[in-house]
């Protein structure tokens, strides 16, 4: 049997001598579990971070990769060379720091949570700057469907044979399957520049964009309609074309299975002001602003607070506050990590408290529609950079919903025996988004610099049918999961 860790030797020294780009990975020295979200700082205001298994990848040939400094939350830091991590294996190990809160504070008096988070607040001017800031960033958006159930009710048409409609319901079922039973799962990345004014007012420039996305598998709610309405057209009169109704609304006046929409069906292109809501919402949420999910969570109003512990933290003292809620409407529980010296926030991991939820629309009768948000979990790391402001240095969300969608159709022949046929189907599921947003460098900007950005309105999307490292070079990016690894989509 093969060691894992010699495996993995191998496999990337075979990597490295083809590539410029090195990959490794981060685990507990003890329990040998990879140890996500690490800090790699290749130089003193640059780097990259492990991924949810501890894997991460740099440009070996950049000299800003000669010293690799590892730190993470619970851990000692460490200090090597890339010379040290071939050694290695290109496998580091990370050794758990003690805890030291009952060591240091067993003379004098113990901090108090409520203080420390009221020392945040007060300090925020000095340790954040949220205007006029440039981010170089790398994106990641990883979606996931999961359809229990989807059923197709077909309104009985005297027009059309009693042959042609059990070929429709054939078709149709088969479709229910294979939806049903198809993991569903694409991978989105951009590599680009976002540019913020303050809050409210924000360019984004991206330079490159990927997909891996499985075409065969494309089950968005739109998607699953123009599917069946292919396939019911195909056994109607492919002579005539039809109007189509959803519901009360006349959604198409000629339709036909000539129509050049039922080609095969691909993005290639994203809309700026789609990615550019997406970032936003991501770095907003990481800064103070009068409801910001960081500005709520430091609500004492809101949440109760406890000093859980303190250890180094980048080579810093730290503390390490939970929170929960204090009132019915806040809804989070998490940690909170605090440098004791500057009170500024390094580090926050959040997500709904128990039976707590977000967004909810239920109108399933009056329009068939039922939406409960009934996930968000997350993180965001912290870094100070040249002038010793913190900005984000990685973001990651993940929001889960459940979704009931009844919705029908009604073909109507434009003919003057205005034929019809109905069909009505009903999807419910659960989806779960993913978004990662690696911040690699940071800069000022001038209001001059920000008023000259010319924003495009749609940037072309590379289609892949597995995920190819080739594909962004040395760039810094963030290391894919095994699942993305693995992807191997159709065209």
């Amino acid at each position: 049997m093969k060691h894992p860790l010699l495996t993995l030797s191998f496999f990337l020294s075979f990597t490295c001598s083809f590539s410029q780009n090195i990959t490794a990975k981060i685990m507990d020295a003890k329990t040998k579990a990879p140890i996500p979200y690490a800090n790699i700082k290749t130089g003193a205001y640059s780097g990259v971070i492990s991924n949810d298994e501890g894997f991460f990848s740099l440009n070996s040939e950049n000299p800003d990769t000669t010293v690799l400094n590892i730190s993470c939350l619970g851990y000692k830091s460490e200090t090597l060379t890339i010379k040290d991590l071939k050694a290695n294996n290109y496998v580091i190990k990370l050794h758990e720091a003690f805890n030291q809160l009952d060591e240091i504070y067993i003379s004098n008096k113990r901090p108090n949570a409520d203080d420390i988070i009221a020392k945040v607040r007060e300090k925020i001017n000095d340790n954040y700057d949220f205007t006029l800031n440039k981010y170089n960033i790398f994106y990641r958006a990883t979606d996931y469907a999961n359809f229990k159930n989807l059923d197709f009710e077909i309104d009985k048409a005297s027009h059309v044979s009693t042959k042609n409609t059990n070929k429709v319901n054939y078709s149709l079922d088969s479709l229910s399957k294979n939806i049903i039973a198809s993991k569903i799962i694409s991978f989105s990345d951009f590599k680009g520049e976002f540019s913020q004014l303050d809050k409210d007012s924000s360019k984004l420039a991206v330079a490159k964009a990927t997909k891996l996305l499985d075409h065969k598998k494309d089950f968005s709610v739109e998607r699953i309609q123009e599917k069946t309405q292919e396939l019911v057209l195909k056994y109607l009169d492919t002579t005539k074309t039809y109007k189509l109704k959803s519901g009360i609304f006349k959604i198409e006046d000629s339709l036909s299975l000539v129509d050049k929409k039922f080609k095969e069906f691909k993005k290639n292109e994203h809309k700026i002001s789609a990615l550019k809501t997406n970032t936003k919402a991501l770095i907003k949420g990481s800064q103070f602003y009068d409801g910001s999910l960081l500005y709520t969570i430091l609500n004492p109003d809101l949440y109760n607070y406890t000093l859980e512990d303190i250890t180094y933290y980048n080579d810093d003292l730290t503390y390490i506050i939970h929170y929960q809620p204090r009132k019915s409407k806040a809804k989070y529980a998490g940690k909170i990590i605090i440098n004791s010296e500057n009170y500024a926030v390094t580090k926050l991991d959040y997500s709904y408290y128990k039976s707590n939820h977000g967004s909810k629309f239920n109108m399933k009768l009056l329009l068939g529609i039922k939406y409960v948000e009934n996930l968000r979990t997350g993180t965001i790391l912290y870094q100070k950079n040249s002038e010793n402001k913190y900005h984000p240095k990685y973001i990651t969300q993940t929001l889960g919903s459940y979704f009931y969608v009844s919705r029908s159709l009604k073909f109507i022949e434009n003919s003057r025996a205005k034929n019809k046929i109905g069909i009505n189907f009903k999807i419910e599921g659960d989806n779960r988004n993913k978004q990662e947003l690696l911040v690699t460098t940071n800069s000022k900007l001038s209001l001059n610099d920000f008023n000259l950005i010319k924003e495009v309105k749609t940037v072309p999307v590379q289609i892949l049918k597995k995920f190819e490292s080739s594909t962004w070079g040395n760039d810094e990016i963030l290391e894919p999961l095994e699942e993305m690894k693995k992807f191997n989509g159709s065209e």
